[in-house]
């Protein structure tokens, strides 16, 4: 059995363990955990970290109140702990790292796919919202896109559409891959008792919610009792101890609400284990740069995001302001890419363009293909990471990409963030926030 192989199922069988170890006694067995981990960890950085988490878990009570809510299904946890830290970091890594020495490219760590463009709402401003709702993903496709995924050695499969849910053969399919971790972005609406059961007994698939605000915001966009159905989908899985989470797109008008104490202790409390921040994109249907943040105000987010996790129970990424974590735009292959239910190879889920279909070459194919090389030679494309992104930072980097690359417009309207008003439009948002960042750095030192 080969070296890489040995490791993994030697990381996966401890991991089960420990899972099951603190799933017992969470409370207590969780510090019993940490106190072991410190002791054998031969690394100055990671015994530090040990100290940290150790001291993160005594300050915030709450986590343990997760801990017990999640403990009710050790089995995700454990799945979790194997899929993502055995799988995905120890022989994934590897099988990665090499490969992209082999052919020059980056290999991403995940891969966000859409199984259909159908869905059952019509959300203004939806960022898939101009894709046909026609378009699905065969089943076999599917299946051949996460086998050759972990020959690659990538592990983490993203959903987002079109609804997921609405793909009837989406749990079937995950249900092939058990050593495979998945996530989907969901408007909650089409989880039942039956799907939750479902989800429970695969253990290795975390929905995150699409949230606008409380009821009266959620249901403004997304269609009235929507709010509602969404919030009991959240208690199905909570019951189950499904790992779950929230997904929020932040616009000039609720950016203060989502990130407010109030909201934040509510998705705690409703056992949301994390919450993925997107920033409004003008792309897809009807975009309209007046629903993008302000510049003060993206300022203002990327001050009270690292407050929030100081002081919250829950795990938040925001995208656009977290690029000095990352270096930079994550997408065009370098972290991650996005395969459309038209099976067109997209570089990014709001950079609707493309050369390659994925039904005409194999994964390691269009990891090659020139619009992902014409990203990753120019990334990162500023300096300063809290201006990351070739759309809304850095908009003429897009378009020298599309040129040079020979990219075609994945739906009607893609185009529009390169020429005209739009793209005008964009280069003065840009310009505005390069300057606030400016006095963003000032004020933090960073």
């Amino acid at each position: 059995m080969p070296y890489e192989l040995v490791k993994k199922a030697a990381a996966e069988f401890a991991l089960d363990k420990a899972v099951h170890y603190v799933a017992h006694d969470p409370e207590r067995n969780l510090f019993t955990l940490l106190d072991f981990a410190s002791r054998v960890a031969t690394r100055p950085e990671h015994k530090d970290s040990i100290r940290k988490l150790r001291e993160h878990f005594q300050s915030q009570p709450l986590i343990l109140e997760q801990a017990k809510r999640l403990a009710k299904n050790p089995k995700m946890l454990s799945k979790f702990m194997t899929n993502w830290v055995a799988s995905n970091m120890l022989v994934g890594k590897t099988v990665r790292e090499n490969l992209s020495r082999e052919l020059g490219v980056a290999v991403p760590t995940l891969i966000l796919v859409d199984p259909t463009s159908a869905c059952n709402l019509r959300c203004p401003g939806c960022w898939a919202g101009e894709y046909k709702k026609t378009d699905s993903l065969e089943p076999e496709l599917l299946d051949r896109i996460f086998s050759e995924a972990k020959e690659l050695g990538i592990y983490w499969i993203v959903f987002s559409g079109g609804e997921p849910f609405a793909y009837k053969p989406l749990l079937d399919l995950v249900a092939n891959h058990p050593d495979m971790g998945f996530m989907a972005y969901t408007n909650g609406t089409l989880i039942d008792e039956k799907t939750a059961d479902r989800l429970a007994e695969l253990a290795n698939f975390s929905p995150a919610f699409s949230l606008e605000g409380w009821r009266e915001q959620t249901d403004a966009r997304r269609g009235a009792g929507t709010f509602d159905k969404v919030m009991q989908a959240m208690d199905l899985l909570r019951e189950r101890g499904v790992l779950f989470g929230a997904s929020v797109t932040v616009t000039r008008d609720n950016v203060e609400l989502l990130f407010s104490d109030a909201f934040i202790d509510f998705l705690v409390e409703k056992g949301v284990v994390y919450e993925w921040s997107f920033h409004y994109i003008p792309v897809g249907r009807n975009p309209d740069v007046n629903l993008m943040l302000t510049p003060e105000q993206r300022a203002w987010l990327a001050r009270r995001v690292p407050q929030l996790r100081r002081e919250k129970p829950i795990l938040i990424a925001d995208f656009w302001n977290d690029g000095e974590a990352v270096k930079g735009c994550i997408a065009g292959g370098r972290f991650y890419f996005h395969i459309n239910a038209a099976g067109e190879v997209e570089p990014c889920a709001f950079a609707h363009f493309a050369v390659d279909n994925i039904r005409g070459k194999s994964l390691k194919e269009v990891l090659q293909n020139p619009l992902f090389k014409a990203y990753q030679k120019r990334q990162p494309f500023n300096g300063n990471h809290l201006a990351p992104c070739p759309i809304i930072d850095r908009p003429q980097a897009l378009r020298d990409i599309v040129a040079e690359s020979g990219a075609h417009p994945t739906h009607e309207g893609a185009a529009d963030i390169l020429e005209g008003e739009l793209a005008a439009q964009l280069d003065r948002v840009s310009a505005r926030w390069c300057q606030e960042v400016e006095r963003l750095k000032a004020l933090t030192g960073s």
